[in-house]
């Protein structure tokens, strides 16, 4: 991702009942109606974890190598890719600070 997001390897604890070593896609931003962070994103099809889901949304946690957050998975795309998607602290890195910000959008991260 250029600015914000996160695109890597990520490891999906679905229910408590299963873990994937899947690819992440994802990205969020802040919601000034309700002052949460949404972030959002795609899972790369995995096909053990279509067998498993299937067409219904699923409780999961998400751990990147930036971090880890409780999200939900809603049925697959056309191509068996989920969508994911959480509230709060997201897992990826976002900047905070204003210093952060300015820094962020210049460095190769």
């Amino acid at each position: 991702m250029d600015d914000d997001g996160y695109e890597g390897p990520a490891v999906l604890a679905v229910e408590g009942r299963a873990e994937f070593t899947v690819r992440a896609r994802l990205t969020g931003s802040f919601q000034p109606l309700d002052g949460r962070y949404r972030w959002y994103g795609r899972l790369q099809a995995h096909e053990e974890l279509t067998r498993m889901v299937g067409d219904r949304s699923a409780g999961v946690v998400l751990r990147t190598s930036e971090g880890d957050a409780a999200g939900r998975i809603t049925e697959p795309d056309l191509w068996n890719r989920y969508r994911i998607e959480g509230m709060g602290v997201p897992p990826f890195r976002i900047p905070f600070t204003i210093e952060e910000v300015s820094e962020f959008g210049t460095s190769d991260n």
